[in-house]
């Protein structure tokens, strides 16, 4: 009976310090709230946190499940193909005519999933435009 008690309440303990250890979490609103700059755009500062958070989630665009084929859970992943990031020519990446919900992409995100912002949207133009760099 002791032994059970104690075993209880280790896995208490346990479970109290990895919750507290989530605090550093990023959500959708700290993504959102987020404003990426409009020149020197970073890979891993500011495109990656909005993948992560807006497309890398289960059944759409992470390595499992490769929604379309594409993953965007790392730069290797998000630059494997060149017709979806051209670096220099966001004009002609299938990304940005995803996310502009141009003719000759899919829209994406889909309807009913969480939509990019604005600023999402012309922050990852213009790393594109900027060359579609590992910063």
């Amino acid at each position: 009976m002791k032994k059970t008690i104690l075993s209880v309440l280790s896995l208490i303990w346990i479970a109290a310090i990895l919750s507290t250890g989530c605090e550093d979490t990023v959500t959708q609103d700290d993504i959102d709230s987020a404003t990426i700059p409009a020149s020197n755009v970073s890979f891993s500062k500011h495109i990656q946190p909005v993948f992560n958070v807006k497309c890398n989630f289960t059944g759409c665009h992470n390595t499992t499940d490769r929604a379309g084929g594409l993953a965007l859970t790392s730069y290797i992943e998000v630059t494997s193909n060149i017709s979806v990031v051209v670096p220099g020519d966001s004009e002609t990446s299938v990304m940005v005519w995803t996310i502009n919900r141009e003719a000759g992409g899919r829209n994406m995100p889909p309807l009913g999933y969480p939509a990019l912002t604005q600023n999402q949207i012309d922050g990852i133009t213009t790393w594109i435009d900027e060359g579609a760099q590992a910063n």
